[in-house]
C-alpha cells in the first residue's frame, strides 16, 4: 500500500513538472503508471489532495537532502556554502519548475499554501541555525542570522524564477557569482575567503 502510494506521488510530481498544476489531471498520473484513475482516486480522493500530497512528498525529499548536508561533520561555513550552492538555481537541486508552479497555485489552494509555507519556514530555520553556529564558533560575523537567512533565500528564489522562466537572460555562472558575493557580504567575509572553501 505504502509503496504504491509512493509510486503515485513520484508520478504526480513528474506530471506536475511536465504539465503544470492547473493542467495536470488524475488521468495523467494514472496513465504515467499504467493504472486506473480509480486507483489514484482511491489513494487521494481528489486532484487537490493528490497535488498537495505530491508537493509534501517533494518537500520531504528536499528537506532530507538539507538535513544530510547540515549533518556533516565540518565547519558551519562549509555546510552553509554547500547548502546555498545546492539550493541555488545554479546547483544540483532539482525541481525549481515544480516549486514555481507550487507558489503560483498556492495563491488559490490553501492546502498547497500550507505545504509551501512549511517548507519555506523549515529552510529558513535551518539556515538561521547554521549561521548562528558559525557566529558562535567565531567563523564569521553576522548580527542577524534570521535576517541573513531571509535575504539569502529571497535572492535564491528570485534567481530561480528568473533563470527558470527567462532562460539565457542571466548566465548560471553570473548568478553563482552574485550568490557568492551576497553570502560573503552577509557573513562579513572577503569573497576570496568564501570561495576558498572546499565543498
Amino acid at each position: 500500500m505504502t509503496e504504491r502510494r509512493e509510486e503515485l506521488l513520484r508520478a504526480a510530481v513528474g506530471q506536475i513538472e511536465a504539465r503544470g498544476v492547473v493542467a495536470v489531471r488524475i488521468a495523467d498520473v494514472a496513465s504515467a503508471l499504467g493504472v486506473s484513475n480509480a486507483l489514484v482516486l482511491y489513494h487521494f480522493s481528489t486532484k487537490e489532495k493528490l497535488v498537495a500530497a505530491a508537493f509534501t512528498h517533494a518537500a520531504e525529499d528536499d528537506l532530507a537532502q538539507l538535513r544530510t548536508i547540515l549533518g556533516r561533520r565540518t565547519t558551519a561555513l562549509r555546510r552553509l556554502r554547500t547548502v546555498v550552492r545546492w539550493y541555488a538555481p545554479t546547483g544540483q537541486a532539482k525541481g525549481w519548475r515544480l516549486w514555481i508552479e507550487g507558489w503560483a497555485a498556492a495563491l488559490r489552494e490553501p492546502a498547497l499554501r500550507d505545504v509551501t509555507r512549511d517548507l519555506d519556514t523549515q529552510w529558513k530555520a535551518a539556515l538561521t541555525e547554521v549561521i548562528a553556529e558559525g557566529v558562535a564558533a567565531g567563523e564569521f560575523h553576522c548580527a542577524d542570522p534570521m535576517g541573513t537567512a531571509l535575504r539569502l533565500t529571497a535572492l535564491l528564489d528570485g534567481l530561480a524564477v528568473h533563470l527558470t522562466s527567462y532562460a539565457g537572460s542571466v548566465s548560471r555562472a553570473r548568478a553563482q557569482e552574485w550568490v557568492d558575493e551576497a553570502l560573503a557580504r552577509e557573513l562579513g567575509l572577503a569573497l576570496e575567503a568564501l570561495t576558498a572553501q572546499v565543498q
